[in-house]
């Protein structure tokens, strides 16, 4: 790939990386950075896989983020993964996800390296923000203090 590419996608995708970020998402880039948050983690955390696609852009990033601004309820910690993007992080990161087909976008709440919630991408293209809500804030409600 050109470097002219390169710096293309990721002026690009800068936006779509922040609106996570700017809200508390840690970005993980690499698998070690993927490794040390999960080897750290003990209590729950949202974890975004973002894509440049129109239902991450329109509903699972609006959708999370608004999820955590309203629950009382929240995750301990917030991460996100840029599949296409930052690809050996969100392979590391999928690994997580075992006997759940990779999707992006998705979510997955977890405990410590258990998925306690996933909401893959067919759960999100062609539901509303507030029905992405509701499924993350019922799983909030479930499994976070």
């Amino acid at each position: 790939m050109s470097m002219a590419y390169e710096e293309y996608m990721k002026q690009l995708v800068k936006p779509m990386r922040e609106e996570l970020s700017s809200q508390g998402f840690k970005e993980l880039l690499t698998p070690e950075q993927v490794e040390g948050f999960m080897n750290q983690n003990e209590g729950t955390a949202l974890i975004v896989v973002n894509s440049v696609c129109g239902c991450a852009a329109g509903l699972a990033r609006p959708s999370a983020v608004q999820a955590i601004a309203q629950s009382e309820k929240k995750p301990e910690m917030l991460a996100t993964v840029f599949a296409g993007q930052d690809k050996e992080a969100t392979a590391a990161m999928r690994e997580y996800f075992s006997g759940i087909e990779p999707s992006s976008p998705s979510m997955a709440l977890v405990k410590g390296k258990e998925v306690l919630h996933f909401i893959p991408r067919h759960d999100i293209e062609d539901h509303s923000v507030e029905e992405i809500m509701d499924n993350l804030l019922g799983a909030f409600d479930k499994y976070c203090n």
